[in-house]
């Protein structure tokens, strides 16, 4: 079969175990747990449910790692149920599939560890392989969250050469700073971080001294600064200033923030569905912003909404 994603996603997908307990042990201490939930995660799966639910079956797909083991043909039936396609899963042999165990107490800190296991095992050369190759080559967008660095740097080449926008959430990486990335980000069309990613990557906070750095690299970078509920920001190179795009104010319509983990997976997953719709760039990001409010009134992880959620809640909010 011809793939027919006009979306692909790129990055992590973890099964997450949420402990729920009344507060943190002391080492060496028991506690126990009152609740235990075990939910589907990673970014780079959240990302592509979320754009996957404003679009046909099959116009979005996912690529990235997962072991030989149970919780891989979960995985895979869950993002075939929201209508993802698939085919460009990597099955990592003798490798278990990405885990997060997540304890959270009472007051709602938590922390965290991960077993990246089958992540962090793709190479560029499984990208290349022809059956992930034709996703990329026929894709209107790529979601590049967080696959391994080669992985990204193969992806986004292979994008640029055929077409693609190419938008990259280049998180805990952004450390590394631009000088580092700068192979990276001469292929990406679209550089997605919130506000303490962007000084981390560029050493500035203000729009102007975020260009200039950028610039050199690639002129045509356009920088989408994530702000909360606050919304988000546009830092386009062919704009004098940037642009603000306000959030929503959820209090003045009625809704409650009930969890904000996972609004950034929303919001990037209805980007990328957004541009590959045909909206322009600010019209991609009033939706995404949209999409990122509607996810804070929901507790699941992957709460962003389907296409009629979105157009009801559109009404509500805009109306």
């Amino acid at each position: 079969m011809v793939p027919m994603a006009k979306v692909v996603s790129l990055g992590a997908i973890n099964y997450d175990i949420n402990l729920f307990v009344e507060r943190f042990p002391k080492i060496g201490e028991e506690v126990p747990v009152k609740r235990i939930t075990r939910i589907p995660g990673g970014k780079g799966a959240n990302v592509a449910v979320a754009a996957a639910r404003l679009m046909a079956p099959g116009e979005v797909a996912f690529i990235g790692g997962l072991g030989d083991d149970q919780i891989a043909e979960m995985q895979k039936k869950v993002l075939e149920g929201e209508g993802v396609d698939i085919s460009g899963i990597i099955t990592v042999r003798g490798v278990e599939s990405g885990q997060a165990y997540i304890v959270i107490d009472s007051k709602g800190e938590n922390f965290i560890n991960t077993l990246f296991g089958a992540n962090h095992e793709i190479k560029p050369e499984d990208v290349e392989e022809e059956k992930r190759l034709a996703l990329i080559r026929q894709a209107n967008v790529l979601a590049v969250v967080d696959p391994p660095l080669p992985v990204v740097l193969k992806v986004v080449e292979i994008g640029k050469k055929f077409g693609a926008i190419t938008i990259w959430d280049p998180g805990i990486h952004c450390v590394k700073g631009y000088e580092s990335l700068k192979d990276i980000l001469k292929f990406v069309d679209i550089l997605l971080m919130n506000a303490v990613e962007v000084e981390n990557l560029t050493g500035a906070s203000e729009p102007e001294e975020v260009k200039k750095r950028l610039s050199p690299i690639n002129k045509n970078l356009r920088v989408i600064k994530k702000m909360g509920a606050e919304g988000s920001q546009l830092i386009d190179p062919e704009e004098e200033q940037s642009i603000i795009i306000r959030g929503i104010p959820l209090q003045k319509y009625g809704f409650k923030v009930v969890n904000t983990v996972g609004c950034g997976d929303a919001f990037h997953g209805v980007l990328a569905a957004s541009l590959a719709q045909g909206y322009s760039l600010i019209e991609a990001l009033q939706r995404a912003n949209l999409a990122g409010a509607f996810k804070a009134t929901r507790s699941e992880t992957r709460g962003s909404p389907t296409k009629k959620e979105f157009e009801e809640f559109h009404k509500k909010v805009k109306g």
